[in-house]
């Protein structure tokens, strides 16, 4: 009896310490919503590269070599689901946290922040130099790979399960270098499908009240 006390004191304070040195005020419907985003976008991708693609017939060299014009909107149709997905995430974050009396900006928040926002920065400083450049068949494969080191990044200062979409996404975009006409399907991949799994996975692991 006494040591099933202890078990559960122990389990408490580690509860508690958890607590304090993770933000765990993330939703994971967060992660559904920037999925559908994603697919969205992604469609909204393939309805202009078959536009495209109709008058050379030739896709895969579309999506390597591509049209700057092209490229241009694919890049600011990428970046509004980004605006999009981070901005339903804080919106749902801040609902969580108030629900729970719990706050949204301390110290375990700002780490947090900082961890994912370091990598996710450097990824786009990245990008607009491979733009620069018109190596457009490595944007795809570096969005993935950045934005996984964040999330691996970011999941020390939060609930721990996250670090599993990171490598995903950082597996997935190493693989998408050795494809780069298929960088649209890695990228709905990776930023729309695991990310609606993931979610789900987080709601009824953390967010959903047993019946």
């Amino acid at each position: 009896m006494e040591n099933e006390k202890y078990l559960r004191d122990l389990s408490e304070i580690k509860k508690m310490m958890n607590s304090s040195s993770r933000f765990i005020s993330l939703s994971g419907l967060a992660g559904v919503f920037a999925g559908c985003y994603a697919i969205i976008g992604a469609v909204i991708a393939g309805f202009l590269l078959s536009e495209q693609a109709s008058n050379t017939n030739k896709v895969s060299e579309l999506v390597i070599f591509g049209d700057i014009n092209l490229i241009d909107q694919l890049f600011y149709l990428a970046l509004a689901v980004l605006v999009l997905a981070i901005g339903t995430a804080i919106a749902l974050t801040t609902y969580k946290a108030k629900r729970n009396n719990k706050k949204i900006w301390d110290s375990t928040s700002k780490r947090l922040m900082i961890n994912f926002s370091a990598p996710l920065f450097a990824g786009g400083i990245f990008c607009l130099v491979l733009l620069q450049n018109e190596m457009v068949q490595l944007l795809v494969p570096s969005m993935l790979i950045f934005y996984g080191l964040a999330l691996i990044h970011a999941s020390k200062y939060t609930y721990s399960d996250l670090k599993y979409l990171g490598y995903t996404n950082l597996v997935l975009g190493l693989i998408s270098t050795q494809f780069p006409a298929y960088g649209l399907y890695f990228w709905t991949a990776g930023f729309g499908l695991f990310h609606i799994l993931y979610g789900i996975w987080m709601y009824n692991k953390y967010e959903r009240k047993p019946e």
